[in-house]
């Protein structure tokens, strides 16, 4: 079963229709208005309480939901989330917790509901969303602070550390590996795993340039925008702002997944062989043009959902070694 932890994956596959279609949506929309919208505090704003309207709207948002699924909100101090539950019979003694993608300033675990719930089932366990602090009010920091107290908090609630895992996507994959290191130097019980769905894990000033034209959905000049509103007045290369510069020694085993043309792809691979050679099994997958973030499109696109399958396995991996690694 390691083997399916500590492995290389590119599936290869006829790409669907409804992935191309969504590819060219993405390319005429969210990319030529994100382009325009990314430009100023006042803009991130307006865009926050657009997409917080959406999720109000009813029927427009998240997508749908299976019968059986439940929604249950939580306070959790100094922020909000939700238990979602993806069917009956869950295993109420483990928990994922999930932190949502948006750029640290948009979305929230209602808009992420299309992962989260899937992400329930596919590992058999409820599944805590975070609206962590975000943006433009709010800085890392918070975000990282209410990210730890969630973690600590489920502890204090009795769930062991080998019951936890923690996964995010994009900004949230950020929060995912800046969270796993802070727990480590802090020494805190570390979760059995952290799952990273395209993650966004440099934000120093590099300038991108991989897949700058290729990336369907994100303006590489708009996320270097972004990255510096968040990291004004901070040193951009500590691991905890730019988790690509971090050392991953004693962080738990990695399921990174990522779209062969996002901007955001190389980043990615570049915390997995850092990861590795720090001692970290990790699952890298890079998935053929898929698109940031493409399992919030398990609804419409084929792909979408077939990812699920390979986190489960890779839960199950990750289930299967904890014995052994205990007996070490």
């Amino acid at each position: 079963m390691h083997d399916e932890i500590n492995v290389d994956v590119h599936p290869t596959y006829p790409i669907s229709w409804q992935a191309a279609a969504c590819n060219g949506l993405l390319r005429g929309t969210m990319k030529p208005i994100s382009t325009v919208l990314l430009r100023n505090t006042a803009s991130l704003m307006l865009t926050q309480r657009l997409i917080a309207l959406g999720g109000r709207v009813p029927g427009l948002l998240p997508g749908m939901m299976p019968p059986k699924a439940t929604i249950v909100a939580e306070e959790l101090g100094s922020c909000s989330g939700e238990w979602v539950r993806g069917d009956e019979g869950l295993d109420e003694g483990k928990v994922v917790l999930y932190l949502h993608g948006g750029g640290y300033f948009v979305c929230s675990p209602v808009t992420h509901r299309p992962i989260t719930w899937r992400l329930s089932m596919v590992t058999g366990r409820p599944v805590l969303a975070l609206d962590y602090r975000q943006g433009p009010v709010n800085t890392l920091a918070d975000s990282l602070a209410d990210s730890v107290a969630a973690y600590t908090g489920l502890l204090d609630r009795g769930f062991k550390p080998e019951n936890i895992i923690l996964a995010g996507d994009s900004a949230g994959g950020h929060l995912t590996l800046a969270t796993l290191l802070a727990l480590r130097d802090r020494d805190l019980p570390a979760p059995s795993a952290g799952i990273c769905l395209s993650p966004w894990t440099d934000l120093s000033d590099v300038q991108r340039s991989a897949n700058r034209w290729a990336d369907p959905m994100l303006s590489a000049g708009r996320m270097d925008w972004l990255a510096r509103q968040w990291t004004a007045g901070l040193d951009s290369t500590d691991p905890l702002v730019s988790p690509v510069f971090g050392d991953y020694t004693d962080i738990p085993p990695l399921m990174i997944v990522t779209g062969s043309t996002e901007v955001l792809r190389d980043e990615a691979h570049r915390v997995a062989l850092r990861a590795r050679s720090d001692g970290v099994a990790v699952r890298f997958e890079e998935w053929t043009r898929m698109p940031h973030v493409f399992a919030i499109l398990a609804d419409i696109v084929p792909e979408a959902r077939m990812v699920f399958r390979h986190i489960q396995t890779f839960v199950q991996a990750v289930e299967a070694r904890e014995p052994d690694a205990a007996a070490a």
